[in-house]
C-alpha cells in the first residue's frame, strides 16, 4: 500500500474495527508534514503502536489481540487505505479524520 494512503493508520483502524483494540500509528501521520514545503514527511517504516498496560489484561485479552492480528494479515487484500478528509493545524495523530478509500 502506498504511503499517500496510510497504510498504518489503516491497520490501525482495521484492528479497532475487527477487535474494539486500540492502537497508535506510528509513520506518516504521526510523522506530520514538512513546515518548509507543507509535504508530508515520509519515514522509512510505517508501524502499529500497540501498549499494554501490565497486570491489567489477561491471557484471554491478548488471544482476542493474537486473533485479530491473525485475521487481519489472511484478509491484508481487504484492507483497502484511508484518506485524510481533515487535518488540523496541530496533534493531526490525535485529530485528523480519514475516510476508507473506495474500491475501484
Amino acid at each position: 500500500m502506498p504511503q499517500e494512503h496510510f497504510p498504518a493508520q489503516s491497520l490501525a483502524a482495521a484492528l479497532y474495527a475487527d477487535s474494539g483494540v486500540r492502537s497508535m500509528e506510528r509513520g506518516i501521520v504521526s510523522a506530520g508534514r514538512d513546515p518548509k514545503t507543507g509535504d508530508h514527511r515520509r519515514p522509512k517504516l510505517e508501524l502499529v503502536r500497540l501498549t499494554i498496560p501490565r497486570r491489567v489484561y489477561t491471557n484471554l485479552h491478548m488471544d482476542v489481540v493474537a486473533e485479530s492480528g491473525q485475521a487481519l494479515f489472511e484478509g491484508r487484500d481487504r484492507i483497502r487505505g484511508l484518506k485524510m478528509v481533515y487535518e488540523p493545524e496541530s496533534l493531526r495523530f490525535f485529530h485528523a479524520r480519514f475516510e476508507p478509500l473506495r474500491r475501484s
